[in-house]
């Protein structure tokens, strides 16, 4: 993104598993990953959780601990396991809500914190996932990622979230809304796609809206000791490295 522009990153993704510690389990083995964070705070939502800090971004694995949750529902609907959210880390988050506003997206679930705020928005608004605009304080910082990460800027195992792949029907129409949001103009390569700081969300074509999410996650950097030179499935999204960043 061009220097004078507020940096808006890629720090969060998140997939929905109807089982947390098998998925949780087989993403720390494939990628080498350390102890995860378990956020008690999720139970909110009748959720329970692990995040795993990739450098300075995140892997988030949500499963259901009670019935009829938003993620429960979505697991039904969907079929199966598979990419739920991606959560954004904005410098100017007072005009991505102002956006989001004028453009009619629904909010879902806010909170602001002296650290951290964070906006869900409504996913039938955004489609493809639900999209959440949050904001670090200071920049950097991740209260998400645990205690090592409130109100100061850590660091995880070697890696970096490189980007991300949304299945939709409409690709350009969805990436036209999220970039409306996010204040990022779609750049119109082979696929519709948002270039971010450090990352990109790529729009593809999906058969319908059952196969509707996240489908993939780049990931650059990686340990040259994990086998991981072809990309592979864990919890219904693909982990696709990328050897030449």
């Amino acid at each position: 993104m061009p220097d004078d522009k507020p940096r808006v990153r890629l720090r969060q993704a998140v997939i929905a598993a109807s089982e947390l510690e098998p998925v949780a389990g087989e993403l720390r083995r494939s990628l080498g990953l350390g102890e995860p964070f378990r956020d008690p705070g999720v139970a909110m939502f009748g959720l329970v959780n692990t995040v795993f800090a990739i450098s300075d971004c995140f892997i988030e694995v949500i499963s259901p601990s009670q019935p009829d949750t938003a993620a429960g529902r979505w697991l039904e609907r969907h079929g199966g396991d598979g990419g739920y959210m991606v959560i954004f880390d904005l410098e100017d988050l007072d005009g991505a809500r102002a956006r989001a506003e004028a453009a009619g997206v629904r909010v879902v679930w806010r909170l602001d914190l002296p650290d951290i705020s964070g906006t869900h928005l409504h996913p039938a608004d955004t489609r493809g996932a639900i999209v959440s605009i949050d904001q670090s304080r200071p920049y950097g910082s991740w209260r998400w990622g645990g205690p090592e990460w409130t109100e100061k800027i850590s660091s995880g195992p070697p890696g970096r979230l490189a980007g991300v792949t949304i299945a939709v029907p409409d690709p350009a129409d969805v990436a036209a809304r999220w970039g409306e949001v996010l204040g990022v103009p779609v750049s119109d390569r082979d696929e519709p796609r948002l270039v971010l700081d450090g990352a990109e969300v790529v729009f593809i074509a999906a058969p319908g809206r059952r196969e509707e999410g996240l489908v993939e996650i780049a990931l650059a950097g990686l340990p040259s000791q994990l086998p991981a030179h072809e990309p592979l499935e864990v919890g219904g999204v693909r982990l696709r490295p990328l050897t030449d960043l």
